[in-house]
């Protein structure tokens, strides 16, 4: 096999804002300090590809629950290439893929890390599906299995199901022998890729919702369900519910309140929770984080869970990626390619 090599920039530039703020307004592409040859237990990573994600944004914007420190890179979630390892580092050597350090801002052409910090990701898996495997897809994994004891043939109900999260909690769900009951705004448009997807129900989440829940179910109440909205869309989800039934939200796209309807809440007994992914992985035992990954990475390799991307920009030209992430009509995730993609 021919050695992968790759050029390390000297001055590597980056994704940086100095100030919260509208991310248009407040980001620019900067050159960053730099120390290169690395420590001996150090390596040297070049950004493969990473992800946009609106939480990305809010942590620019200063509204994210976690904030970094002044001045920041952007962005959560990618996955690198080793390009350099330390004279000490038994663990990685050039060219094996590892998740970019979320913490030191992965929209960066280069970065130096520990490597007992870094986190090996499989290369069977290509690159486009590998650097989305750290948030949405843990996301669904975990809501599916931490919060009810779900068996096979058991429906569980979600909206925003046409989301990230939303497609793979139903590609897992499938692979689990779950049913999904699907709200989404547009049924007409969503209807067929969901039900390609494994979607067994995709319903309008309007105001007859229910009824055709009703008569589509019958004695077949979801135990689970998942909000990612919020307002009157978690309403429908808490009718939606059967006895002792638990809603789990973990998002809020409408901003509006989560209000419960008192007789669902008092007579079916339902619960509800709140689910934050990067407090999860942040107090779990590494064995149990390891474990979810792997199950994903499984997942991607055998292709029971694939993750739509839309297009892939270069890093520099992240302006344009944000913009067609905020754009209407966008059919999957927006990605950022780094240096580390080409090799030779």
């Amino acid at each position: 096999m021919r050695r992968m090599s790759y050029a390390i920039p000297t001055q590597p530039r980056a994704v940086r804002y100095h100030a919260t703020g509208k991310p248009e307004e407040v980001l620019h592409f900067e050159a960053l300090p730099f120390t290169s040859p690395c420590a001996d237990d150090e390596v040297v990573v070049l950004l493969e590809m990473a992800v946009v994600h609106p939480s990305d944004l809010g942590m620019v914007g200063g509204t994210y629950g976690r904030l970094r420190t002044l001045p920041a890179v952007a962005g959560r979630e990618g996955t690198g290439r080793v390009a350099f390892a330390g004279a000490a580092v038994t663990t990685l050597k050039p060219g094996d893929r590892v998740r970019m350090p979320e913490d030191e801002g992965v929209w960066r052409e280069a970065v130096i890390a520990k490597a007992s910090a870094l986190r090996s990701v499989p290369t069977d898996i290509p690159a486009e599906q590998a650097c989305m495997a750290f948030i949405n897809p843990p996301t669904a994994l975990l809501v599916l299995q931490e919060f009810v004891a779900l068996q096979p043939g058991d429906w569980i109900i979600q909206n925003a199901a046409n989301s990230a999260v939303g497609e793979c909690v139903i590609q897992l769900a499938r692979a689990h022998g779950l049913h999904t009951v699907n709200l989404v705004r547009s049924s007409e448009k969503h209807a067929r890729h969901l039900k390609a997807l494994g979607a067994d129900l995709v319903l309008a989440d309007d105001k007859d919702a229910l009824k055709a829940l009703a008569g589509a179910l019958q004695r077949q109440a979801p135990r689970l369900a998942l909000n990612s909205v919020g307002g009157p869309s978690a309403i429908t989800l808490t009718r939606a519910l059967g006895d002792n039934g638990v809603l789990v939200t973990f998002g809020g796209m409408t901003s509006e309140a989560i209000r419960f309807p008192t007789r669902e809440f008092i007579f079916k007994n339902i619960t509800y929770r709140g689910f934050w992914m990067d407090r999860w992985a942040r107090t779990a035992k590494a064995e149990a984080l390891q474990g979810v990954l792997e199950t994903v990475f499984a997942r991607l390799r055998d292709g029971s869970l694939h993750m739509a991307v839309d297009s892939v920009y270069p890093l520099e030209d992240f302006a344009a990626a944000l913009a067609r992430a905020g754009a209407y009509g966008r059919s999957g995730k927006v990605l950022l390619r780094g240096p580390g993609a080409v090799h030779t």
